[in-house]
């Protein structure tokens, strides 16, 4: 079935751009992004023994964590400014080269990896055929996110400093679409239907196969242990098959969490950044779909079909979670100047998105968004997670009785 349209709940504060507010990982194809919570079960399972998360300065751990792992996975850029701007300061740290080999990422076109290959190697390569890698792909939030148009040329100007054998490799691990052959939703749907595939393909061949260190820079449904669902699974769990026990999965706990004040209070003394492992604690203790928003989809009756894994813990999924400060006080990644003002672009991102998530946007609505959420760069605070849910079904029955009545 096509993805219904769907209501749009309102927010407590000032409405900034949609395709920051809502993590596109969770949107791609059939599937709607939506969230699954009991309050009193948060509460319940905040109450159980587990030990207390013991936090570590986050940048040193994760560097440690290449001695007995091979990759470490983690989340970035969608939207959130202050996870992004940690990543680069972990990559400009100056024992970074000396740990990773490769960092592969969610935003790049794989169909332009000799591009990319030759731009991080310090090749001259015009930058508006550099632009392709991260805005032709799959994935709208790539497209205007700040944080990879820093990215590339970081590890470009990183690479320049190193002797060849310690420069990083930047792997490309979305679908090879080609933009100039998708005409309809259809075509659209022939290159994205396999990206979990395609990421743990680049992996295996790239790093697994080879031995090499990786950071892993994807959204964490991507990245999580054991999610068999759709078949074949997410990329982790296909690659972990054939390589078990050698990717350390790290979650953001601003990243989408719903922790009531009770359980964040606990990190009200905890250094920014930290991290802290999950296994035996009251968080890692916790179910997914109590603190997470769990994809869904929707069936014909418009009611959620779940095949995510809702209970099982956090400890089994992730390895660590990454701590950054109070949500309250995270920060909006703003869309950069020069993609805003790149108006032939923005024409085929709006059309590009619209075959995902419709109804389209116009660039003048776009415009007084970013305008009316100048005033207030913090994250939006997360609404009522059921009327999330019951929005999302009512937009279901609103398009179904629209189709019934136009035959």
């Amino acid at each position: 079935m096509q993805s219904p349209v769907v209501g749009r709940p309102s927010q407590g504060r000032p409405e900034i751009p949609r395709f920051y507010r809502l993590p596109l990982c969770c949107v791609v194809l059939l599937f709607l992004s939506a969230f699954s919570t009991s309050q009193a079960q948060v509460h319940r399972q905040t109450r159980q023994t587990g030990a207390e998360l013991t936090p570590k300065p986050a940048i040193p751990a994760i560097l440690a964590s290449f001695d007995r792992y091979e990759v470490v996975a983690m989340p970035e850029a969608h939207g959130d400014k202050d996870l992004d701007d940690f990543i680069l300061s972990l990559i400009r740290n100056p024992a970074f080269p000396e740990k990773v080999n490769d960092i592969a990422v969610e935003c790049g076109n794989s169909l332009y990896q000799p591009i990319l290959d030759r731009y991080i190697a310090g090749e001259d390569v015009p930058f508006r055929e550099v632009q392709k890698i991260w805005r032709n792909t799959t994935q709208p939030m790539c497209g205007v996110s700040g944080f990879f148009e820093e990215f590339f040329p970081l590890i470009r100007e990183i690479n320049r400093k190193l002797p060849p054998g310690k420069r990083l490799r930047v792997l490309a691990g979305d679908p090879p679409i080609d933009w100039a052959q998708v005409k309809s939703s259809q075509d659209y749907v022939k290159f994205a239907k396999d990206r979990d595939v395609n990421i743990a393909s680049v992996m295996e061949k790239e790093v697994l196969s080879k031995h090499r260190k990786a950071l892993m820079l994807f959204g964490v449904v991507h990245l999580m242990h054991g999610v068999s669902v759709p078949p074949p699974g997410n990329a982790v769990t296909i690659d972990e098959k054939d390589y078990p026990n050698v990717t350390f999965v790290i979650n953001n706990l601003g990243d989408d969490f719903n922790l009531p004040a009770s359980s964040t209070d606990r990190f009200a003394n905890w250094p920014v950044p930290s991290l802290a492992l999950a296994n035996g604690t009251w968080l890692g203790r916790m179910e997914l779909g109590s603190v997470f928003p769990v994809p869904f989809k929707l069936g014909q009756d418009c009611k959620p079909v779940y095949d995510f894994p809702q209970k099982q813990s956090m400890a089994n999924l992730v390895d660590a979670f990454l701590y950054l400060g109070p949500n309250d006080l995270r920060l909006v990644e703003p869309i950069p100047a020069d993609v805003a003002l790149d108006t032939d672009y923005m024409t085929k991102w709006l059309w590009r998105k619209a075959l995902i998530l419709p109804p389209a946007e116009t660039l003048q609505e776009l415009d007084q968004q970013a305008v009316d959420g100048a005033g207030n760069p913090l994250f939006p605070a997360m609404p009522d997670l059921n009327s999330i849910i019951q929005s999302v079904i009512q937009g279901c029955l609103e398009h179904q009785n629209h189709g019934s009545s136009s035959q």
